[in-house]
């Protein structure tokens, strides 16, 4: 029955609204992510298979546009398949977001890393890259938080049993963050 796909959804997205601090803390991040570009900072975006298409999607709405015309606000994702490759091969798999972080960010800038386990060990080692430079992170996570649980300044811990379901609140938090950001900084 495929309509349980749709149900599951429903109620993880329930759970998740059940949980007052996961929307009260959208006001808190996308303000804090709006600080980072009103000081002349940029967001960076690492996450793995349908996550870094998660991240790119979400640099892409800030880069060009969400609903209405604006300037375009500094946010790249680490999606660039030479750099990814060629760091995998000369370096592991484990380091292809942490040299990306330690090569492009700066003190003020955010990290948006998004793992549906919180057990993705090249995710962990950019999010440690992060705080080494001094950036802001903030962590999209799945199930128990796994590893990454209370590594970031910022955190949701979603609800859902697959990585699909965790990845479409993702899908939605990223949305709702681009609509604070915009409000925010355009004044």
């Amino acid at each position: 029955m495929l309509a349980k796909s749709i149900t599951d959804a429903h109620e993880a997205l329930a759970e998740f609204i059940t949980n007052r601090s996961n929307l009260d803390r959208l006001e808190v991040v996308a303000q804090a992510l709006a600080g980072t570009i009103l000081t002349g900072g940029k967001i960076l975006a690492v996450g793995n298979g349908g996550s870094c298409c998660d991240a790119m999607h979400f640099c892409e709405e800030l880069t060009g546009r969400f609903r209405d015309d604006r300037a375009p606000m500094p946010a790249i994702a680490c999606a660039d398949p030479g750099h990814i490759t060629c760091v995998a091969n000369d370096y592991g798999y484990d380091q292809v977001f942490a040299r990306w972080v330690t090569g492009l960010g700066n003190k003020g800038d955010a990290l948006i890393a998004l793992s549906t386990s919180g057990n993705s060990q090249n995710i962990l080692n950019a999010v440690e890259a992060a705080k080494t430079k001094g950036l802001t992170t903030v962590l999209l996570l799945g199930k128990d938080g796994g590893k990454l649980r209370a590594q970031g300044d910022h955190q949701w811990i979603v609800p859902g049993k697959t990585a699909d379901r965790i990845q479409e609140i993702h899908m939605l938090i990223l949305h709702t963050l681009i609509e604070g950001i915009e409000k925010a900084v355009i004044i």
